[in-house]
């Protein structure tokens, strides 16, 4: 059985559980606080979950979720992590993060930041541009007429991982290309948080401006 190490148990992190846990997979999640502190979600999940530190989540993984603040990412477990494919969810926010000035100047992006944290793995970007909220609640069946799309960009075999995921999830996939094409489903571009299916993501995708 895959087991998911889902390192940051915020909104996303948690959501993304709940998704895996009801599609056969087995969860290690850690945040920053401690295993303890995550008890009742744990519970929640049920047995296929346990709580962990971050390395030892990276450990358990096959495949890896990287769900953590921006300004937190040179703190992940590189080591446990190599080699594997990581999706990452992360948007930047500098009124939390700071101001990062390669991004500022649309020079880089967040994933290739993760990227650079996680220098042998297989990068994905992956539910970034989704209401956590609606990880659970928007998916539907393969086929459903008007069914929602997420994007995706990274590392080819990662990518067809998130692909195969966002279906279990209830979601279609739009590939975006290489991590460098990962802005275009970042924040304040078309793309982020708003309900579209594959044909309206690809046009968002494709009308977003590089410094929103």
């Amino acid at each position: 059985m895959t087991t998911l190490g889902i390192i940051g148990a915020g909104n996303i992190g948690s959501q993304v559980a709940r998704v895996a846990v009801a599609n056969g997979y087995d969860v290690v999640i850690a945040n920053s606080r401690g295993p303890e502190t995550l008890a009742d979600l744990v519970a929640e999940l049920g047995p296929r979950a346990k709580a962990a530190t971050a390395e030892e989540a990276a450990a358990a993984a096959d495949i890896a979720v990287v769900t953590v603040p921006l300004r937190a990412i040179d703190q992940l477990p590189a080591e446990q992590l190599a080699g594997k494919i990581v999706l990452d969810t992360n948007n930047y926010y500098f009124e939390r993060d700071g101001h990062i000035e390669a991004l500022d100047k649309g020079e880089t992006t967040t994933s290739e930041l993760v990227q650079r944290a996680l220098p042998s793995s297989k990068i994905a970007k992956a539910f970034n541009h989704i209401f956590a909220s609606e990880i659970t609640t928007d998916g539907a069946p393969a086929g459903t007429p008007n069914r929602r799309a997420l994007a995706t960009a990274g590392d080819e075999e990662a990518v067809a991982f998130v692909t195969r995921f966002y279906d279990e999830a209830g979601f279609d996939t739009v590939n975006i290309g290489p991590l460098s094409e990962s802005w275009r489903a970042e924040r304040d571009r078309p793309a982020y948080v708003v309900r579209q299916n594959a044909e309206e993501l690809t046009a968002n995708l494709a009308k977003a401006n590089r410094l929103p």
